[in-house]
């Protein structure tokens, strides 16, 4: 995990703004769901306030997909809308609550479009 928080220590820097919202979507390597979701809660804490959307292609040629929104955002985002669309562009499906939501998908192949995409859907969102 610390070589993962090292190379996301200046993630934060690379959020794209989308209406006044921070929106960060990165593909990450080397971790589990667990630790995908500590990742997300320490982006989410280091934006103040925005989206993180996490992707990773798993050892089994599975794509895992976590999504977290801060609190004073899911009003007009939420986490399970965010990572089911961008699920659905990595062939999978996914849910959770407001806050946090997971998915998974069955083509790694897409995930970087995926990613690419949610600043797109954050916009969609929010209008």
């Amino acid at each position: 995990m610390k070589s993962a928080s090292a190379s996301t220590e200046n993630a934060a820097d690379a959020a794209v703004e989308v209406k006044g919202v921070k929106v960060l979507a990165q593909k990450v390597s080397g971790l589990d769901r667990n630790q995908m979701r500590s990742l997300v809660d320490t982006l989410r804490a280091r934006l103040g306030s925005g989206v993180v959307v996490l992707g990773t292609a798993t050892e089994d040629g599975k794509v895992a997909l976590i999504a977290g929104v801060t609190k004073d955002l899911t009003g007009k985002v939420q986490a399970g809308k965010v990572v089911g669309a961008v699920a659905a562009k990595v062939g999978g499906k996914g849910g959770g609550r407001p806050d946090l939501a997971e998915a998974g998908g069955s083509d790694p192949s897409q995930l970087d479009a995926a990613l690419a995409v949610t600043p797109e859907l954050v916009d969609s969102l929010l209008s």
